[in-house]
């Protein structure tokens, strides 16, 4: 295959490297599994412009992406709507969707996996169809994304303690909000403190992210209107992973939903694959089951084939 990789050369990991060094270790690797691999790292002010074009060009088999989660996010957006496979070089802070696609989190390792990998179709989300591959939230996070970007921080290090801080402020004062919610048709208006629509259900893991990419469904998770005591508890029912035993968690599976806010500030905001939006008054979330084309590693390929092969669970 002709494989085209474009790099943020300012995400996460790619910041400290020597990417000349990595472009050549990245074409080895390809060529030694027989494919044409041709590697551009970019400023992360180029690197949307770079995806497209690389996007738009009918000599290229796979697009690569390497950088953090909103990295990731742009460049899926992009494939989906051109129809060119993505590959994920995860260089961030979580690397959620690569970890759903189950690519390693060490570079070299990830570039031996996805050389040896094959395409296979996952599942995207769209929220208003601004494209997602991990999650739309509102509410806790977005709050405390908006805490953590007002700390100072230029280490992954310093934004996961940015992170920490942020987190505690949200506990100490958790938001509350009114919503209207429609659940593929099942009509609700809901006092809550967090809505998070994911791309497929949660595993178990406390990071929150799917275990797999094909399940057709989106994971809807409500929590209740919280006060600063029942905020800590679910805090520490995720990460001792057993959110799903919170009484203040509802988890619902879903192909469509509808948020309508009857009063929406002016500053309200959500957040998509990690990145601080602004939050529309009407907001429709869909799953666009396997539209996704991505260069997976074996043991994704494999696990979904699993799952292909056993009965889906059923939503609640």
């Amino acid at each position: 295959m002709k494989i085209h990789a474009v790099l943020n050369r300012d995400g996460g990991t790619f910041r400290t490297m020597d990417l000349d060094a990595f472009c050549k270790q990245a074409t080895e690797i390809f060529g030694r599994q027989g494919h044409d691999l041709t590697c551009e790292p970019v400023s992360g002010s180029q690197i949307k412009r770079r995806l497209e074009a690389v996007a738009g060009r009918d000599d290229v088999d796979v697009m690569l992406a390497g950088g953090g989660d909103g990295t990731i996010s742009t460049a899926a957006g992009i494939a989906w709507k051109a129809g060119i496979p993505l590959g994920v070089v995860p260089a961030g802070t979580m690397n959620l969707f690569a970890r759903s696609l189950k690519v390693p989190l060490d570079l070299e390792e990830a570039l031996e996996a996805l050389a040896g990998g094959e395409v296979m179709n996952a599942d995207i989300g769209s929220a208003n169809g601004r494209a997602f591959v991990h999650q739309y939230s509102l509410g806790m996070q977005a709050r405390m994304v908006r805490l953590r970007n007002s700390f100072s921080f230029k280490s992954r290090l310093g934004k996961i303690m940015a992170t920490t801080r942020a987190a505690a402020g949200v506990i100490l004062n958790p938001p509350v909000f009114k919503v209207i919610i429609d659940i593929d048709g099942d009509l609700q208006e809901r006092k809550v403190s967090a809505i998070a629509v994911s791309n497929n259900r949660y595993g178990n893991d406390s990071l929150l992210y799917a275990d797999t990419l094909t399940e057709g469904r989106l994971g809807v998770y409500i929590a209740k209107a919280l006060s600063p005591a029942a905020m800590a508890k679910l805090s520490a029912d995720i990460l001792a992973r057993r959110f799903r035993m919170n009484e203040n968690i509802d988890e619902i599976g879903a192909k469509r939903v509808h948020l309508y806010f009857p009063k929406l500030y002016s500053k309200a905001r959500a957040v998509i694959d990690g990145e601080l939006i602004p939050l529309e008054r009407d907001v429709v979330l869909k799953l666009h089951a396997g539209e996704l084309k991505v260069l997976a590693p074996r043991p994704a390929i494999e696990a979904e084939r699993e799952v292909t092969e056993t009965p889906s669970r059923k939503s609640s």
